[in-house]
């Protein structure tokens, strides 16, 4: 009996096996028929269940998987499913996380809706996952003129005010500041020179998504990622201890220009000492 109970088990998983191919095959050929009928829409669907059914295809089927998913999007796009057209980027990146192909198409949709800071997020990764992919790049620049401001880069080569905050951020830490936050990091400057100045803890928020990015590329470039804790967040949000884990000894901030209000600096503060993010003197 045990013999006839494997055997049975044997043959079971051989039918199964057998319909599984068959399956394969036969979504296979009605996606080329589909594609051959320019009906994007169901092909895309076909090769959906392919790639759910058998993730050892990927490879051998992805660009035409690209092709079907860059035809459906955009009559998605035409007839503004625009939610719909989302939904299919998300499954397409579940299947292939890693694709730089993928991920610039989906950042050049967002950026014609006008998510320009979500679609910079796109470009950002696929540039990191081929830094020679042309048209990412250029896609990310062209992103990042619309995001940057350009007081960003006069601050940055302000060396006369920059080597102000050093020296008081210097001189925060050695006088006992050992804890830091820095409120809207930007290019992480502050946190940078908090850490260079011997500051045990340094914590940055930042909201944009493509500053955030920026910073991490900026900090990771100086070796102190692993020593500067980077927050996709707005200073407003910050928890204890959810998000830093005590209070701090030291807020630094750099929105001080035409954004004082329009950034909240002022709001951002006041909320920072009513939530106790700073110590107590």
């Amino acid at each position: 009996m045990p013999n006839s109970s494997a055997k049975f088990r044997c043959n079971n998983r051989g039918r199964q096996e057998a319909g599984r191919r068959e399956l394969l095959s036969r979504s296979l050929q009605s996606a080329q028929h589909c594609l051959e009928d320019q009906d994007f829409g169901t092909a895309y669907a076909h090769y959906l269940l392919v790639l759910n059914l058998a993730p050892e295809l990927k490879s051998s089927v992805k660009e035409t998987f690209q092709f079907t998913l860059f035809k459906w999007a955009e009559e998605l796009d035409s007839l503004a499913r625009i939610q719909d057209l989302l939904n299919c980027y998300e499954q397409a990146l579940e299947l292939y996380p890693n694709d730089e192909v993928i991920c610039n198409s989906m950042g050049e949709h967002l950026f014609r809706m006008g998510f320009r800071d979500e679609a910079a997020g796109y470009f950002h990764k696929a540039v990191k996952l081929n830094p020679d992919f042309a048209d990412a790049k250029e896609n990310f620049y062209r992103v990042a003129n619309w995001l940057v401001e350009r007081w960003h880069f006069i601050m940055l080569n302000d060396t006369k005010r920059n080597l102000t905050y050093l020296k008081a951020i210097e001189n925060a830490v050695q006088s006992g500041c050992k804890s830091v936050l820095d409120i809207g990091t930007g290019t992480g400057i502050l946190s940078m020179f908090a850490k260079k100045a011997g500051a045990s803890f340094v914590y940055a928020c930042e909201l944009s998504k493509t500053m955030y990015e920026l910073a991490r590329d900026v900090v990771a470039a100086n070796n102190m990622e692993r020593e500067i804790k980077l927050l996709h967040l707005k200073s407003l949000d910050l928890e204890i201890p959810k998000h830093i884990p005590e209070r701090v000894s030291l807020v630094v901030t750099e929105t001080v220009d035409a954004g004082l209000f329009g950034e909240g600096i002022v709001e951002s503060l006041i909320h920072a000492w009513e939530h106790l993010l700073l110590e107590p003197k």
